[in-house]
């Protein structure tokens, strides 16, 4: 295939996400770069028993207070959070964060709070058992806060006897 004079691209054809990143964080006034979280030990761990003998937990990134906002106006006071499985939320607040909303939706709150279907699999031995509980920890953009809620959430699984969560990003 012969190369066309006029598609000879000299530049990168797409936008890159570190770039602009970085880009952003100089362009207001902070010191130092957006630095990405990395790990060296990630607290991952083999299962101590069979999933057919374990407690789950959900931990979804989706806000459990809902308001009504004409201009999408973000949610204030995000905090960690935690709600009974019993008490399913029939919407949760997603309409401040950002995705393209002509493509998807977030109606069916089963996609990101699958507790119907985890108490099937819990019915059917799939499962141990649904912790009584789900926990949130709303979408932030900050590492330091994103380390605080993650200690909360482990306190939490800890008190409760959880032994495995299932982290549901929205």
């Amino acid at each position: 295939m012969a190369e066309r004079a006029d598609r000879q691209i000299s530049h990168r054809s797409f936008v890159s996400y570190i770039d602009k990143s970085r880009e952003y964080y100089a362009a207001h006034g902070y010191d130092q770069p957006y630095r990405w979280a990395a790990f060296d030990d990630v607290p991952l761990t083999p299962l101590a028993k069979p999933l057919a003998e374990s407690t789950v937990a959900v931990v979804t990134t989706s806000f459990l207070h809902h308001h009504d906002s004409q201009f999408g106006a973000p949610a204030t006071g995000k905090q960690v959070y935690h709600h009974p499985v019993a008490e399913v939320p029939e919407r949760m607040f997603t309409d401040d964060l950002s995705w393209d909303k002509g493509a998807t939706h977030t109606d069916d709150t089963e996609t990101f709070l699958p507790l119907r279907s985890l108490h099937a699999l819990a019915a059917a031995g799939r499962i141990g058992s649904l912790n009584h509980r789900f926990f949130g920890v709303p979408t932030e953009y900050s590492q330091r806060k994103t380390g605080l809620d993650a200690e909360a959430i482990a306190a939490w699984c800890a008190e409760d006897g959880v032994d495995v969560a299932l982290l549901v990003p929205l």
